[in-house]
């Protein structure tokens, strides 16, 4: 979680699950991402044998970037979360609920366990402490 909960990770990892290969195309793909910064991720991506980095001989020299198998086992995660989202985004206040419990079955191949409704938009009050 740490690793792909870091600001842009997620995204440069939903763009390559898209097949998003050149370093300009994610650039594009994802607004506000700096070059400097979506090199540092991918090279942190690439350390822990997410992304590979493949160069191409050609004139001009190009790179393009890939999933590993073991980044490519993350769009399962990706699906689970994009369904959470669409469930529960703002402008659908409450979708889960009028929409019925949500079919993970073919997220994951598993029926989801019942959970307890949950309460959205709940005020959390603390005691003291830094407010």
């Amino acid at each position: 979680m740490e690793l792909i909960g870091r600001r842009w990770t997620g995204a440069i990892l939903r763009a390559l699950q898209a097949d998003v290969r050149h370093f300009s195309a994610l650039v594009g793909t994802i607004p506000g991402l700096s070059d400097r910064m979506l090199s540092e991720r991918l090279r942190e991506l690439e350390a822990e044998g997410l992304v590979q980095r493949q160069v191409i001989p050609e004139m001009p020299v190009r790179v393009e970037y890939g999933l590993t198998a073991k980044g490519r086992a993350l769009g399962e995660v990706f699906a689970a979360i994009s369904a959470w989202a669409a469930a529960w985004h703002d402008d659908a206040p409450f979708a889960a609920e009028a929409t019925g419990p949500l079919d993970t079955t073919r997220l994951t191949g598993h029926a989801a366990l019942p959970l307890a409704p949950a309460r959205r938009h709940e005020k959390v009050e603390t005691s003291g402490g830094c407010g």
